[in-house]
């Protein structure tokens, strides 16, 4: 019924041009009607005097001569020349039809050319293509807004693998100096052995941070965004996960608590899904003040299962619409040795609209949750049915 209304409209939008040519084919056929009428009047001698007149005066025939002439040629030919002139007069007003239809093709043509060239010229066509006009003029200001997208979106992926170049150049810079001490100076103490060696360690891992941020980058490029779907034990997963996350939690003494239920399943990539919650959980660790907790909980309602992680700290309510954007870092002024090339939230945002769920985040009271909606599974066990 939506789509039979929406039709009517586009229909509806088109009248002017039907009129215009409704009015054209009219006039053709009332030319065409004209002129059969007024061969009919001459065939019938009613302006036959007239043009015996005009055969005397211009060629100076005497009365007989000019009758017989008008009786031989026009009289006695009346038939072929009404058909003839008919013809003469459809070809002319059809060429005349045809070329209103040729301007309106003109004017869409160079109307397109606009959209592909010429961004700065602005797109008129005829008043009865108004609505083809206005259809033209929407796809100019989508593709414009679309290019504006990509040229900062290139230009932040610039700008990061700027950062990111001269970050590397810095840490690798100490981690040789201090090398270098060590190799010039065997006999050094050992507490100041140590000491450098622990600083090179800390470089060389920064280093690491750093190369995974570009290689970061390169999957977020290249990503094929094709998913290979199956049931996941969600429990499993982010319990996997804590685990993996556990000595650098507990180096800031931070704690992951999960309230999952045991036997609550999801469906999804679990690769890109994985790679969803360790970005989660990663900038929730991040942006978390020391010696707090992350919470992790799941439930499934209304056909949608839902994973929510919340940290202590809050966001900016301007900076909530953000935060998922390419690139984008929470806190720019977050020195070289904790900032990242805020891709995490980005590409986790682009996986879970391929599994056609949603994230979002929160932040009020003291508290950011970020949460992570994906379309439950068959046979989901519902929040009743959790222990």
């Amino acid at each position: 019924m939506r789509d039979n209304r929406k039709r009517q409209r586009q229909k509806l939008d088109y009248r002017a041009l039907e009129r215009k040519l409704f009015a054209n084919i009219i006039l053709i056929l009332v030319s065409a009607l004209l002129a059969v009428l007024l061969l009919q009047g001459l065939a019938r001698g009613y302006a036959g005097n007239f043009i015996v007149s005009v055969l005397r005066t211009v060629f100076g025939m005497p009365r007989d001569t000019a009758l017989e002439f008008y009786q031989i040629i026009i009289r006695n030919n009346s038939e072929y020349i009404l058909i003839g002139t008919v013809i003469a007069f459809f070809l002319i007003l059809s060429r005349f039809l045809l070329s209103q239809f040729s301007k309106y093709f003109m004017e869409i043509s160079d109307g397109l050319d606009i959209l592909v060239g010429n961004k700065d010229s602005e797109i008129e066509l005829a008043p009865e293509m108004a609505a083809m006009e206005s259809k033209l003029k929407t796809i100019k200001l989508t593709l414009e807004e679309r290019e504006k997208e990509v040229r900062s979106a290139e230009q932040r992926k610039n700008d990061i693998v700027m950062y990111l170049a001269h970050d590397i150049k810095t840490p690798l810079t100490s981690v040789i100096g201090y090398l270098s001490l060590l190799v010039e100076a065997p006999d050094m103490p050992p507490d100041q052995k140590a000491k450098y060696v622990n600083i090179t360690l800390e470089k060389a891992n920064r280093l690491e941070k750093l190369v995974d941020e570009f290689f970061e980058i390169t999957r977020y490029n290249f990503q094929t965004g094709l998913l290979s779907k199956e049931k996941i034990d969600l429990y499993y997963m982010l319990t996997q996960m804590a685990d993996e996350f556990y000595p650098l939690l507990t180096a800031k003494g931070k704690q992951a608590t999960l309230r999952v239920p045991e036997d609550m399943n999801i469906y999804g990539d679990p690769d890109k899904l994985a790679r969803v919650f360790n970005n989660v959980l990663k900038n929730a660790m991040a942006y978390s003040p020391d010696n707090s907790i992350i919470d992790i909980t799941a439930a499934t309602s209304g056909g949608l299962a839902s994973i929510v992680f919340t940290n202590d700290g809050n966001i900016p309510k301007d900076k909530l619409a953000t935060i998922f954007d390419k690139f984008y870092r929470l806190d720019s002024a977050r020195s070289s040795d904790t900032g990242g090339a805020g891709l995490g939230l980005a590409i986790a945002k682009e996986i879970i609209a391929s599994h056609g769920g949603r994230i979002y985040a929160d932040s009020y009271g003291g508290k950011t949750s970020f949460t992570v909606e994906l379309p439950a599974p068959p046979k989901l066990p519902t929040i009743s049915e959790q222990p």
